[in-house]
């Protein structure tokens, strides 16, 4: 049997990827490697996944009908779709929004079209985002809280997403598996993201442009601790049509001045802080309620930033060359 992966060069779908070939499982791959950033790192991914056998790669877009279907028709022994293709950024959604539209929402749909043509599918696991909690004041963000307040149109395409879910669900008899991500960081990361975007100006003695004032909190979560969630979705036998949420966060958000301490203290060097407002389709702060996913997925976050940013961090140096 195989494993369908979408956006495998993406940040999480390689990580994932990774993983359940290292397990000895075989992996389909598929991404239509966006330029939305810088394409080599998409293609550096994909050449460590496909330095070992188990995983083979398909350039396709998961908002293609045509090409979807046909893959699935080839691979009829795909008994669980791991769907991470999604356009991704807050900020982008401000510049080019119909993206999102072909990706989150035309993608979702497509995804699930093909999904009702596997017979012997199993699991259908899916990337939604913190996002959709949009102007919530409760802290923790609950999978039972309202989600109509989107402060973004990326925040909207991922609720869309789990919308489009719902309905395959009770519809179709189609189960599947939301997970809301907060904020993931780690080796391999994508460089819109606040590690990378940090190390980098850090290093490049720029200003680091801090939003808000600083006054900005985040549950960043490592990738490690995400992958062990989709891993333990991905083996979740739900009833037929039934469609769950799950929150995805290291349940402990941090202050985003002590994020920027903690990469000061790895590299060795003082930030140049640029302090600006707001930006549009920004929140203050993120904090997730993981107890449903403790209690289901057995999901257990381990890695606090003192750890996982200096991994990060030595990722990045060998990565660009640095001694």
């Amino acid at each position: 049997m195989a494993i369908l992966v979408t956006g495998s060069a993406g940040f999480i779908g390689f990580h994932v990827a990774a993983h359940l070939r290292d397990r000895g499982e075989q992996v389909i791959g598929v991404d239509n490697l966006s330029p939305y950033y810088d394409v080599a790192l998409k293609r550096a991914r994909l050449a460590e996944l496909e330095g070992r056998p188990g995983f083979a790669f398909h350039a396709l877009d998961v908002a293609d009908l045509a090409a979807m279907t046909a893959l699935v028709e080839r691979h009829r022994d795909i008994d669980t779709i791991i769907h991470l293709a999604a356009q991704a950024g807050v900020r982008y959604s401000l510049i080019d929004p119909l993206a999102y539209i072909d990706a989150n929402v035309k993608g979702q749909v497509v995804l699930f079209e093909v999904a009702r043509k596997l017979k012997g599918l199993k699991a259908l696991v899916y990337a939604s985002s913190s996002s959709v909690y949009g102007s919530n004041k409760k802290q923790p963000f609950g999978i039972e809280d309202r989600v109509d307040h989107p402060v973004s149109l990326y925040a909207a395409s991922k609720r869309a997403g789990e919308l489009i879910a719902e309905s395959y669900s009770r519809v179709y008899g189609l189960s599947a598996v939301g997970l809301r991500f907060f904020t993931v960081y780690g080796p391999w990361g994508r460089p819109d993201m606040a590690a990378y975007l940090f190390t980098d100006a850090i290093l490049a003695d720029r200003p680091v442009k801090v939003f808000n004032q600083g006054r900005m909190e985040r549950d960043f979560t490592y990738i490690d601790d995400v992958v062990s969630a989709v891993a333990a979705a991905a083996v979740l036998r739900l009833p037929t049509g039934e469609h769950r949420l799950y929150n995805i966060g290291n349940n402990h958000p941090e202050k985003l001045l002590d994020f920027i301490a903690v990469l000061e203290d790895t590299l060795g060097r003082r930030a140049k802080k640029e302090m600006l407002p707001m930006q549009p389709g920004d929140v203050p702060s993120t904090y997730a309620d993981i107890e449903a996913a403790r209690r289901d997925l057995g999901y257990d976050p381990k890695t606090p930033i003192a750890e996982g940013l200096p991994r990060f961090v030595a990722w990045y140096r060998k990565y660009h060359g640095f001694s």
